[in-house]
């Protein structure tokens, strides 16, 4: 195994050992965050009722649900065992399966769906030939991704442990960077076209996140994403620091009805096979 398979190797693992035992706290905190795309993501992957669809990272369940709701044959998969049960709970047929191996046959799918997933995969192309295959010739794909540019509610959390004194734990996942591509609608349409997608695509979509201060903060005190495992890692008294900021922060934000306005941008992307 070579450096760059090493890599993507330890990536891979950090990322089973973020999301292990979550579910629960992401899907009150940041699984609401990342709900509110889907419905643009499946317009853009052309989904309406009989679309045999493919939720690649389906989480808990809230995109593939959102399909079924239109109509579509839904099946999903996600890497991490504890998300499967989440969405199976929900109805969803959802399975197990790490991108980028997937089980199904070559043209299975009318279309595929990815909320997200693209963060959370040490082999990007990889993943993106693989969700190609299982598509049929003429099918849609549509991804969502976080991106280079932020918004300004993005950094709350991060602006809060800065000031908190917290040092990033050595075991966050970080991505080889000759796995890596810009995180930019230009990148990630690019990235589609190198993977033998067509009439690809990709904008920026941004919003205001309502939440409160309690279940933003849930997240991170949960060990969700990244940013749930910089707080996690702390010692109590720089915990405690970081809340401290946080709250302060969070005053920016408020909406004058008891809850947080935060802005985020993310890209959304689409091609075809």
């Amino acid at each position: 195994m070579g450096i760059s398979s090493d890599a993507t190797a330890a990536f891979d693992a950090a990322e089973r050992a973020m999301w292990e035992g979550r579910a629960a706290a992401y899907a009150d905190s940041f699984g609401r965050l990342c709900a509110h795309p889907v419905d643009v993501l499946l317009e853009a992957a052309g989904v309406t009722e009989g679309t045999r669809v493919l939720d690649a990272g389906t989480g808990t369940g809230t995109a593939a649900l959102a399909a079924l709701g239109r109509g579509a044959r839904v099946c999903a998969v996600d890497a991490d065992a504890g998300m499967v049960a989440a969405a199976r709970e929900r109805g969803i047929d959802a399975r197990v399966a790490v991108l980028p191996e997937l089980a199904f046959a070559d043209g299975e799918f009318d279309a595929v769906v990815g909320n997200f997933v693209l963060n959370h995969v040490g082999r990007p192309r990889a993943a993106l030939a693989e969700l190609r295959r299982v598509l049929k010739p003429g099918g849609r794909i549509a991804l969502t991704l976080w991106g280079a540019r932020r918004g300004a509610g993005q950094e709350l959390l991060g602006r809060a442990c800065a000031e908190g004194g917290a040092v990033p734990p050595a075991h966050l996942p970080r991505l080889d960077p000759a796995e890596d591509f810009p995180r930019t609608p230009e990148g990630l349409a690019k990235l589609l076209a190198e993977a033998g997608f067509t009439d690809e695509g990709a904008t920026e979509h941004t919003w205001n996140h309502r939440t409160t201060v309690e279940e933003w903060w849930g997240g991170a005190a949960g060990g969700v994403a990244t940013v749930g495992l910089v707080v996690t890692s702390q010692d109590a008294r720089t915990v405690v620091r970081i809340r401290r900021a946080y709250e302060r922060l969070s005053a920016e934000y408020a909406d004058g009805e008891g809850r947080l306005a935060l802005p985020h941008v993310a890209i959304l992307a689409a091609g075809t096979a």
